[in-house]
């Protein structure tokens, strides 16, 4: 039984019998004449068992979006007056929550709920709570329903905007613009006569033998190679870069160089790794890359342990036996890189060709000019460390064939993207 303020009312309005004749029979009097009429207005209120309830609207949004949700609600007993509440997880940011509602027996009502996702990932209702008041208002009855859905929240691809200007520079690399860039790769493009600074040997021999002059071979950079992108979810993906996860913000750049590869015609394909596999992309066509890809990493959530770095470049070895572009994004973080990647880094480096993608925490250039009292300069020396540990260890990483990528999260996309086109104009793919 569920009680309103009207039944406060009615107990307090008994205290009024009660005050001029003060005696027990009288309180007794009251207190019966109040609960029988509580219990009539209950026995009269519709069954809340009565109510199907069903839902229907999106499954899925981008993070920050709005998308709609309808709850129906269809009455097969007495008429029903009362209240309804829909709760969801709070990230969801589900408004409305609650309604006044009124269904007439055998009427169905349709209530739309609208969700404006804060996080990445499945959000899920809780419980229907409705309340079905008698026709005094005083008292009804109350019950929940299980009604299930789910909308998986997606990465928002803020990135996207730099996705025009990169097929531009793609196409010009492909030779369908005017501006045509031969690299040193291994597809064939054309002959032509022998200047002085040419490789010896890119030399046509047989060509050389039909004609006058020396003729060389010229190549253009190899397409339908293979790209691996290892996104690394172990407590460094945790750290918040401004607003955002350092996670969320290697993810929006994964997007933006899986979008362009496969408009490349390579294959692309997607680990999620910290001490275990948290979530793979394979064998994906280029039409469906995509909607794949922001499939599943919109349920990836960092890990609180240390990633692994032994089974990271198992897993890489294991599911990449050709020669392949390996696109690692974690933290360029000197403690946990030189304790668990750089010990098995030449495996990975002789056998494939590496890029180390780190999104930069611009706060560090912040508080690495502070000046203003001993606080500010103790963090700007703290800074200082910082940014010079990350400046060793990319050096490092470089003298071991590692290409590294540390831009603020602003540009960090496009310069991830940039890198995988340097590396296909000039052939290292």
């Amino acid at each position: 039984m569920a009680l309103t303020g009207r039944a406060v009312l009615l107990a307090l309005l008994g205290l009024l019998p009660v005050a001029v004749s003060p005696h027990l029979l009288t309180g007794l009097a009251v207190l019966g004449v109040v609960l029988l009429v509580l219990g009539v207005d209950v026995l009269l209120a519709a069954s809340v068992r009565d109510l199907r309830l069903s839902r229907s609207g999106a499954t899925a949004c981008r993070l920050s979006t709005s998308v709609e949700i309808q709850l129906s609600v269809q009455n097969g007993g007495r008429p029903l007056r009362g209240q309804l509440r829909d709760a969801w997880v709070p990230s969801a940011g589900a408004a409305p929550r609650s309604w006044a509602l009124r269904v007439p027996a055998g009427e169905r009502r349709v209530l739309t709920t609208t969700l404006t996702p804060t996080r990445r990932g499945d959000r899920y209702p809780d419980r229907v709570t409705v309340r079905a008041l008698g026709p005094l208002g005083l008292a009804g009855r109350q019950g929940r329903h299980e009604v299930p859905w789910r909308v998986r929240v997606q990465p928002p691809f803020t990135s996207r905007k730099f996705l025009p200007e990169k097929l531009d520079r793609l196409r010009q690399l492909d030779g369908q613009l005017a501006v045509r860039t031969r690299g040193q790769g291994t597809e064939f493009d054309s002959l032509r006569e022998y200047v002085v600074g040419d490789d010896v040997r890119s030399i046509d021999w047989r060509a050389t033998a039909r004609r006058a002059d020396v003729v060389v071979r010229t190549w253009r950079p190899e397409r339908d190679r293979r790209v691996l992108m290892v996104l690394d979810t172990g407590r460094t993906s945790a750290a918040r870069i401004g607003d955002v996860p350092r996670l969320d913000l290697h993810l929006d750049a994964a997007l933006l160089l899986g979008a362009l590869a496969s408009r490349a015609g390579d294959r692309v394909d997607v680990l999620a790794v910290d001490r275990e596999v948290r979530g793979t992309v394979e064998g994906a066509s280029r039409t469906e890359l995509l909607a794949r890809m922001v499939d599943a990493l919109a349920v990836l959530e960092p890990a609180l342990v240390e990633t692994d770095g032994r089974r990271l470049v198992s897993e890489v070895l294991r599911r990449s036996r050709r020669r392949s572009l390996v696109v690692l994004f974690t933290a360029l973080d000197p403690a946990p890189l030189r304790e668990g990647l750089l010990p098995v880094l030449p495996s990975l480096t002789s056998r494939h060709t590496v890029v180390l993608a780190s999104v930069g925490d611009t706060r560090l250039d912040e508080l690495a000019v502070g000046r203003s009292d001993p606080a500010a300069v103790y963090a700007a020396a703290a800074a200082e460390k910082t940014r010079a540990d990350r400046r060793a260890l990319t050096a490092e990483l470089r003298r071991r064939g590692v290409e590294v990528i540390d831009a603020g999260p602003d540009i960090f996309a496009s310069h991830v993207a940039d890198a995988y086109l340097s590396l296909k104009a000039s052939g290292r793919l």
